[in-house]
């Protein structure tokens, strides 16, 4: 591909996605329809009132039967492979209609199918061992998931008894304690400790003396769920989780709960037309910082003054300003989404900042920039890393430091560095030095002598281990090449960032695919998603005919398939999605790098 073919792409790309931008200003995307957020809201409609949610459980069941895989399972996506988890939950929600309806109980023999497949005995209490085992310590999803079909019936009377009591009576201690405690569920997943942890103190018998314990704390543990309950009803604005807290607080005596009316609400409110359920509402916040920084300076061309201002503002709208219930994080941080549910995180932080300084002039948007940086040096864990939601949580995997979350943040920090050092009062130049280069530290610590790093939120289907070194690799080193364009590093510094991203180059070089593409790892088939990011780290002169390769197989692939998304997204508990949004915003930033090179 010559320059002028990138050019015209790169036109073509950009303003199909100009032509996305809704005019409040911002990116909505569209994320997959979940079959297990389907099975689980189903699950909840039908517990809290079955006559009155009927025409939406039948829409539901309805999508359940139409994406049903040909060997009788279900993946998280429609295009994903069958996996127990879901399979599991699907048959139980199933399981509530079998006796009634001839068509679902077909559908449950199937799935029932597909299960004895894999040697799991849906009426045995191996249900319970298969599923603690797959997912060990942590109970973050396993719990829920073995508490749902309790209720619907699966394997039966005595289900209760082979699941692990959640321990919710911790939830009364003060929160700074959390991460003293060794929890079994993430820090985000709160609600899920509480609501389900009740459910089986109510079904499951205990020793007298935890009973006693455990009875007095329900009404204070209530009122912190209440606490943390947001304007939509939706818990972090997720369909699984806000289904899992309904329907353990209605079989538990507590329907008429606020919790409850507002869950079921927005459960009613969130499904699709074809009677799917997305796994949460939506990314618009993070499809937005995307779209935004994968125009790099081509921007102005495809979008005029009025729009960028109205991006913005909708930053600046939804930034948070307040002690968040959720989490207990202060002012500063962005989440994922507008609405209401949403949490400030380590990745859409530094995203909405290094939006924010591409939309304006730094002088317009210093105050809610510094501000995001000050978020950020409270949630750096003392590894020097940045996990997602809070500081110091690191007994499970979700809550620990991350490289694409920490490669995302040292470029944020830097980026303020380069713009405001000379305006900064007193040592919050330091401070932020600081921020860098613990987070440099720790990237270099985690980088693996192949040259790469693992993501956290996203990883591969296809590989061993379901990990993303692509990915990881990828978003890495384009952090790290972007952060090492700033002026303000010593030479020190420079060399330990160009050393870096060297290595992680060979990586990146040495696992592409021999058609051009790049995949999660070695021999793994490609993605628009994953050859367009490691197409962004490799592009410079050195890499050109590597990156033309990898450009010609996108070109090839966009035009006999489309923009077709890959579920390399991670949601809690390894939940996988796709999303709309990450071909085409991925590609334009291949193509915008690639014409600045060419």
């Amino acid at each position: 591909m010559n320059k002028e073919d990138i050019s015209a792409r790169l036109n073509e790309v950009g303003k199909l996605i100009a032509g996305e931008l809704r005019p409040e200003g911002f990116w909505e995307g569209r994320l997959s329809s979940s079959a297990l957020g389907v099975a689980v809201a189903v699950a909840a409609l039908h517990f809290d009132n079955a006559l009155k949610n009927e025409a939406e459980i039948r829409k539901g069941i309805l999508w359940l039967q139409k994406n049903i895989n040909s060997d009788g399972s279900f993946g998280d996506t429609p295009e994903s492979k069958g996996n127990v988890s879901t399979s599991l939950l699907v048959y139980a929600a199933l399981n509530l209609y079998a006796t009634s309806d001839e068509q679902i109980k077909e559908t449950q023999q199937k799935v029932a199918g597909y299960l004895s497949s894999l040697k799991i005995d849906v009426q045995s209490p191996q249900v319970a061992k298969f599923i603690l085992a797959h997912y060990q310590n942590d109970y973050t999803f396993s719990v829920p998931i073995l508490a749902m079909c309790g209720v619907c019936g699966v394997p039966g009377e005595d289900a209760f008894n082979h699941i692990p009591q959640l321990p919710f009576e911790l939830s009364l201690l003060p929160r700074k304690f959390y991460r003293l405690l060794n929890l079994s569920v993430v820090s985000y997943a709160i609600p899920a400790l509480v609501a389900v942890g009740i459910l089986i103190y109510k079904k499951k018998k205990s020793n007298l003396f935890w009973r006693i314990i455990r009875k007095f704390s329900i009404k204070k543990a209530m009122t912190i769920l209440h606490r943390m309950l947001p304007e939509s009803g939706g818990f972090l604005e997720a369909i699984p989780l806000t289904a899992f807290v309904s329907l353990s607080l209605i079989n538990s005596g507590f329907a008429d709960t606020d919790v409850v009316k507002k869950g079921i609400q927005f459960l009613k409110r969130t499904q699709r037309e074809d009677g799917g359920w997305p796994i949460d509402v939506d990314l618009s916040t993070w499809v937005t910082s995307l779209s935004v920084k994968a125009f790099r300076g081509k921007l102005d061309g495809f979008l005029n003054s009025d729009q960028e201002d109205k991006i913005a503002d909708y930053f600046r709208l939804i930034q948070n300003e307040k002690i968040h219930p959720f989490n207990g994080t202060g002012p500063g941080g962005w989440g994922w989404t507008n609405y209401s549910g949403s949490v400030p995180d380590g990745d859409d932080t530094p995203g909405a900042m290094l939006a924010l300084l591409k939309l304006e002039p730094k002088s317009k948007i210093k105050h809610e920039v510094l501000n995001a940086a000050n978020w950020l040096k409270e949630l750096q864990n003392s590894d020097g890393g940045f996990p997602t939601f809070s500081r110091g949580w690191g007994k499970l995997p979700f809550d620990q430091s991350c490289s694409d979350l920490t490669g995302h943040c040292l470029l944020a920090v830097s980026e303020v560095m380069e713009n405001y050092q000379d305006e900064l009062y007193g040592n919050e130049s330091e401070k932020l030095k600081k921020i860098f280069e613990g987070a440099l530290l720790y990237l270099e610590k985690k980088q693996a002598e192949n040259g790469s790093w693992l993501p956290l939120w996203f990883g591969n289907q296809l590989t061993a281990n379901h990990t993303n070194p692509v990915y990881g690799t990828a978003k890495v080193v384009t952090y790290l090449k972007d952060a090492a364009m700033h002026n303000w590093h010593s030479t020190q510094t420079r060399d330990q960032l160009e050393k870096m991203i060297r290595k992680g180059n060979d990586f990146l070089v040495g696992v592409q695919n021999e058609d051009g593409s790049w995949g999660g790892d070695k021999n793994i088939p490609g993605t628009i998603e994953e050859t367009s990011l490691a197409v962004s780290a490799l592009i410079s002169g050195v890499n050109l005919v590597i990156c033309e390769s990898g450009l010609k197989w996108l070109e090839k692939t966009i035009k006999e398939k489309g923009f077709v998304s890959a579920p390399i997204g991670l949601y809690f508990a390894s939940l996988w999605y796709d999303e709309k949004m990450y071909p085409l915003t991925s590609y334009l930033e291949a193509l915008a790098r690639a014409e600045e090179t060419f």
